[in-house]
C-alpha cells in the first residue's frame, strides 16, 4: 500500500482518508504482513501507532508517491518453476491521465532497497493490476476498453497483448468484456471494478436492478457476455450478481464510482468496501460470502475513497509468500 499525503489528490482531505488506510491496515495485519510506502515514513509510522496499530507487523519503506492506488502501480507476481518472479509493467496514470513519474519507479526502488526477494523484470508494456483477474491456473478476465485503450499499448493489437499476456503471465486463454462500465471511472473500464473470479469457477460481478439508472444497460450486456463464457472444464460458470450501491455524487454533481466488486483477498478473510448504505451494504456481504466459504467476510466503510475515483481494492496489491525479506 501506499499512504496519502499532502502531495497526493488527498490533500484536501487526509482526516477523513487516513483513517480507511488504517482500518484497512488494522485488518489486513491481523492475517498477514503490510508493506506501505510513504515519503515520510517516520510521519507515517507515528499516525499508525496512534491509530492504535502493532508496527511488528508493518514495514514502511521511504519512497515517494505519486498517488496510492498501489493495484496499479504494484508489481505482479507469477509463478516460474514453482518460485515467484515480479513483473514490473510500465505504469502510465492510467492513460496519461495524470501524473506516475514516482508510482512508475516504486517497485524498482523496493527492490533497490532490498525488500523484495525474487528477481525484477521491467517489462515496457504498459499494464495495470486492476485491469487483469486471474485464476491462477491460467485464466485471464479483462476488458477490452481499458487493454486496447490508445494510451496504453497502442503499437499492440488484440492479438498481440494476448500473446504478451501468454508469454509474460502464463495465460492460456483471455475472456474479454466488451460491455461493463461505471460512471466516474478514470481507469477505462478496469476488471475489478466489475467482475471478479473466485473459486471454484465461480464469477462474482457488479449488476444492476434498476432500468432507470445509467448503468442498467451496459452492466446487463456484461451479464451476457459472462453467461457466456464457460470455465477451463467447459462447464458455465456460477455467476453471483452484487447490488449495486446506492449512487454517490461529489461536490460537482459528477457520480462515483460505488462498486462492491472491488473486494480483496486475503489469507482467510475477503474484505468488502461498504458505502454507508445499510440494506445494500449487508447483501453485497452475504453474496461475497457465498464464494468464499470458509474466510471471514469483513466490511470496511470505504465512502470516502470514492473521492478520488477507487475503493479497497484498488488501493492494495497482494505480495505471495516467498516476496518479501
Amino acid at each position: 500500500m501506499a499512504w496519502p499525503h499532502e502531495g497526493t489528490d488527498w490533500a484536501y482531505m487526509l482526516d477523513d482518508i487516513r483513517p480507511v488506510y488504517a482500518e484497512i491496515i488494522r485488518h489486513i495485519t491481523r492475517f498477514e504482513r503490510v508493506l506501505l510506502t510513504a515519503p515520510h515514513a517516520a510521519l507515517a509510522a507515528e499516525y499508525l501507532v496512534e491509530a492504535g496499530l502493532n508496527l511488528s507487523r508493518i514495514t514502511i519503506c521511504e519512497i515517494p508517491n505519486n498517488d496510492t492506488w498501489s493495484r496499479d502501480f504494484g508489481p505482479i507476481t507469477v509463478v516460474y518453476n514453482n518460485k515467484p518472479v515480479l513483473m514490473d509493467f510500465g505504469f502510465n496514470g492510467w492513460g496519461l491521465k495524470f501524473p506516475a513519474n514516482f508510482d512508475n519507479l516504486i517497485s524498482k526502488r523496493l527492490k533497490q532497497q532490498g525488500v523484495f526477494i525474487p528477481n525484477l523484470n521491467t517489462i515496457g508494456l504498459i499494464m495495470e493490476g486492476g485491469s487483469l483477474e486471474s485464476d491462477g491456473l491460467g485464466t485471464i478476465l479483462t476488458t477490452a476498453e481499458c487493454l486496447l485503450s490508445p494510451n496504453r499499448n497502442p503499437q499492440l493489437n488484440k492479438s498481440e497483448i494476448e500473446q504478451a499476456l501468454s508469454s509474460l503471465v502464463g495465460a492460456k486463454r483471455v475472456l474479454w468484456l466488451n460491455y461493463g462500465s461505471l460512471a466516474g471511472d478514470d481507469t477505462d473500464s478496469h476488471i475489478d471494478t466489475l467482475a471478479r473470479i473466485c473459486p471454484d469457477n465461480t464469477i462474482v460481478y457488479q449488476a444492476c436492478d434498476n432500468p432507470l439508472d445509467e448503468h442498467f444497460e451496459p452492466l446487463k450486456q456484461m451479464e451476457g457476455e459472462l453467461k457466456s463464457f464457460t470455465a477451463p472444464d467447459g462447464s458455465p460458470y456460477r455467476l453471483i450478481p452484487l447490488p449495486l450501491p446506492k449512487a454517490r455524487f461529489d461536490e460537482q454533481a459528477h457520480r462515483l464510482p460505488a462498486t462492491y466488486a472491488n473486494f480483496l483477498i486475503i489469507n482467510g478473510a475477503v474484505l468488502v468496501p461498504t458505502y454507508r448504505d445499510p440494506e445494500n451494504d449487508s447483501s453485497a456481504l452475504e453474496r461475497i460470502a457465498q464464494a468464499f466459504p470458509g474466510r471471514e467476510t469483513i466490511g470496511i466503510d470505504c465512502l470516502p475513497l470514492l473521492e478520488q475515483h477507487g475503493s479497497l481494492h484498488c488501493v492494495t496489491m497482494q505480495l505471495p509468500q516467498g516476496v518479501l525479506a
